[in-house]
C-alpha cells in the first residue's frame, strides 16, 4: 500500500486520542495480538502477542520475551494533539457557539475558518454502570470564524488571539443549544438523559493531501505525532521474531506535559514490563539485566528550517524537508539522546540506507521537550529521540515531505529488525 495513502487512512481513523488508540488495536488484532484488560490476571507466555490500554487513550502492545533477562526493543509515540475541548454549548448574540478551552499549544488562527468536527467518547449510563462510547460524526458540525477585514482594519497587523473572547465555534445560527447534548446521545446511541460524562474535542475535518510538483509535499492535520505513531507501529508490526522482547507505546497527554495516569510520566510502562517479567520468573537481578539490555526509541517530529523564516533554525545545523529522519538533541537534556544512542541509531540507519539529520534548537531559543526525558524518569533505558521534519508545528494542519515518511518507516522497522547487544565499551551491532 503507498505509504502516504496509509498514513492518511490512519490520521483520517484518529481524530481523537481514543479513535487512534483505536485505530491502532484494530491493526494489532488484524496482526494476531490479543487484548489485556488492566483489571484482569494476566497469563503471558513466552513469544505471545498482547496489548492493553490505560483510560482508552492510551496503549502499549508487545512480544514477550523468551527469557527473564531477555532485552527490550522499544519505540514510543504518542496520540494527543493540539485541540480544542468543548465545555458545552451556550446560545450568544443570537447563535448556538459550542464553548471550548483549548488544549496544547495550538496556533490559533490556523484553526479559523475551517470546517470542524466533534470526536471523541461520551460516558452513558449502562444498567448498573458506566459504559465510554467513541463518537466521531462523519459531517462538518462547527466553524470559528474571523471577524471581518471591514471590521478590524488592524487584524493583519498582528491581531492577539484571546482563547475565550475569539476561540469559541459556532454551533448553529439562533437558538439551538439543546440540540449539542442530542447530537451526543444520537452518535452514543442513548437517550440524553442516559448522558454521564464527555470528553469531546473539536477536530480539524480536512483530508490529509500532498502537494508540489510530483505531490512531494505532504499536507495534513495531527502530523504532530500521528505520523510517528504510524511508523513506529509499522514498523512494531515488521519486527523479525527474537528472544528479546519487542514493545511498542502510544502514550497520550504529551501535549499538556504526560502528567496523567496514561501519560509517559504515570506508571503505564512500567506496570506492563513488570507483569512481562513476572510472568517470566523475573527476579531484580533478571529485571537489572534486562532493562541495562534494551533500549527505546523515543518518536516525536522535529522542525525543518522553514524556507520564509531560516532564522528561527539554528543555521549551523539546518534540517531540510526532505532531507531524512530527524535525531534530536538538547544540551539541557530535553531530549534524551545520548553520544551513545545517536551512534547506534544512525548506525541502524546507515545499514538501512536511511538519512539522518541533526537538530539542535538555537542555543538562544529555549525548546519543548517529549517522551524521552520525561520517559527515562520512570524507566532506566538508554533513549534516542527521533522524528520526522515538519513545518507549521501545532497548526491545524502541518506540513512534512512524502520522503520523510518512507524514511521514517525503514528507520522504524530497522530499528525493530536490528540486532543490538551490550559490550564492554559500547554495543554490539550483528
Amino acid at each position: 500500500m503507498n505509504e502516504t495513502r496509509d498514513l492518511f487512512d490512519f490520521i483520517a481513523a484518529s481524530p481523537s486520542p481514543w479513535h487512534a488508540v483505536q485505530a491502532a488495536a484494530s491493526r494489532l488484532q488484524a496482526a494476531g495480538f490479543v487484548p489485556l484488560d488492566e483489571r484482569q490476571t494476566w497469563r503471558l507466555a513466552p513469544g505471545g502477542r498482547y496489548y492493553t490500554l490505560r483510560e482508552g487513550s492510551s496503549l502499549i502492545a508487545w512480544r514477550q520475551p523468551a527469557a527473564p533477562a531477555a532485552g527490550w526493543r522499544m519505540a514510543a509515540a504518542h496520540s494527543d494533539s493540539p485541540a480544542f475541548k468543548v465545555k458545552g454549548a451556550a446560545v450568544k448574540s443570537g447563535c448556538t457557539l459550542l464553548l471550548t478551552e483549548g488544549y496544547g499549544g495550538m496556533i490559533r488562527a490556523s484553526w479559523l475558518d475551517r470546517p470542524l468536527g466533534l470526536a471523541g467518547r461520551v460516558l452513558v449510563r449502562a444498567g448498573d454502570g458506566v459504559e465510554a462510547r467513541l463518537i466521531a460524526p462523519d459531517r462538518d458540525l462547527a466553524v470559528i470564524p474571523h471577524p471581518a477585514i471591514h471590521l478590524d482594519r488592524a487584524l493583519n497587523d498582528g491581531h492577539k488571539y484571546d482563547p475565550k473572547a475569539d476561540m469559541q465555534a459556532l454551533f448553529a445560527p439562533g437558538e439551538a443549544a439543546g440540540s449539542y447534548k442530542a447530537l451526543l446521545a444520537a452518535e452514543a446511541g442513548c437517550d440524553e438523559a442516559d448522558i454521564l460524562g464527555e470528553d469531546i474535542l473539536l477536530y480539524c475535518r480536512q483530508p490529509g493531501a500532498t502537494a508540489g510538483p510530483a505531490g512531494e509535499l505532504v499536507l495534513c492535520p495531527r502530523l504532530d505525532d500521528l505520523a510517528c505513531a504510524w511508523a513506529t507501529l509499522r514498523g512494531f508490526l515488521e519486527a523479525p521474531e527474537k528472544e528479546e522482547g519487542v514493545l511498542w507505546c502510544l502514550f497520550d497527554s504529551e501535549e499538556v506535559g504526560s502528567g496523567t495516569r496514561q501519560g509517559a510520566l504515570g506508571s503505564f510502562l512500567p506496570d506492563v514490563l513488570a507483569a512481562a517479567g513476572e510472568a517470566l520468573g523475573q527476579t531484580a537481578q533478571d529485571r537489572r539485566r534486562a532493562l541495562a539490555a534494551s533500549l527505546l526509541l523515543s518518536a516525536d517530529n522535529g522542525h525543518a528550517i522553514h524556507p520564509n523564516f531560516p532564522a528561527l533554525a539554528d543555521q549551523d545545523h539546518p534540517v531540510r524537508l526532505g532531507g531524512g529522519v530527524v535525531l534530536k538533541f538538547n544540551a539541557n537534556q530535553k531530549y534524551a539522546t545520548t553520544g551513545l544512542t545517536a551512534a547506534l541509531f544512525r548506525a541502524v540507519c546507515q545499514r538501512a540506507g536511511v538519512p539522518v539529520q541533526d537538530y539542535y534548537n538555537r542555543p538562544d531559543m529555549p525548546g519543548g521537550s517529549t517522551l524521552g526525558n520525561l520517559l527515562s524518569t520512570r524507566v532506566g533505558v538508554p533513549m534516542a529521540d527521533i522524528g520526522l521534519p515538519q513545518l507549521a508545528m501545532h497548526s491545524c494542519v502541518e506540513t512534512a515531505a512524502a520522503a520523510d515518511l518512507a524514511a521514517l518507516h525503514k528507520a522504524c522497522a530497522a530499528w525493530y529488525a536490528a540486532d543490538l547487544a551490550p559490550a564492554e565499551n559500547g554495543w554490539a551491532i550483528g
